[in-house]
């Protein structure tokens, strides 16, 4: 059995829409939902761990921090962790995280940031795509710090969001 820590912090990927404001906006999670349509034949245990539920361009340097302290204290119990991320700001949390864990030795296990360029409750997503990739790739990556979308895996440091394609870039 795999173990792995599957943190959500918000993002566009789990972004619902607001009948009455006519808006997207992060106020529930749908990971649970998401996760229950996952076919992962009890051969995977993932702990689900709800850090914040923002949009990533409203994270500030504290809720990085904080990002990169969950993920080095799920390293001690899981073997890899999956980080649910808006993607204007992952690869800036991403590179915090790879910081924070290189001062304390290393990355124990792989860590794989994710998010969408649409959010799953829309018809035509990404997210679903990108959350099952994610959780294969924990499995199977040597230690490291990654982002994982658009069947592309990509090492840190390095990476950054490309508007001009949305997707993830190594520079």
């Amino acid at each position: 059995m795999t173990r792995i820590a599957l943190i959500s912090t918000g993002g566009t990927i789990e972004k619902t829409y607001e009948e009455l404001a006519g808006t997207l906006s992060n106020r529930i999670s749908v990971l649970d939902v998401m996760l229950a349509q996952l076919d992962l034949r009890g051969t995977t245990d993932i702990t689900r761990i709800a850090l914040m539920n923002k949009d990533s361009l409203e994270m500030t340097d504290a809720d990085h921090a904080r990002i990169a302290e969950a993920v080095e204290g799920q390293l001690q119990s899981h073997s890899g962790v999956v980080v649910v991320h808006g993607t204007d700001r992952l690869a800036h949390s991403a590179e915090i995280t790879l910081k924070r864990l290189q001062i304390a030795g290393g990355p124990r296990g792989a860590v794989v940031f994710t998010g969408a360029m649409r959010p799953w409750e829309l018809r035509h997503t990404d997210a679903t795509q990108n959350m099952t990739e994610a959780l294969l790739a924990v499995q199977i990556l040597p230690p490291g710090v990654y982002v994982c979308m658009h069947n592309r895996v990509l090492q840190f440091p390095g990476v950054h969001k490309d508007p001009a394609t949305l997707t993830f870039v190594k520079a």
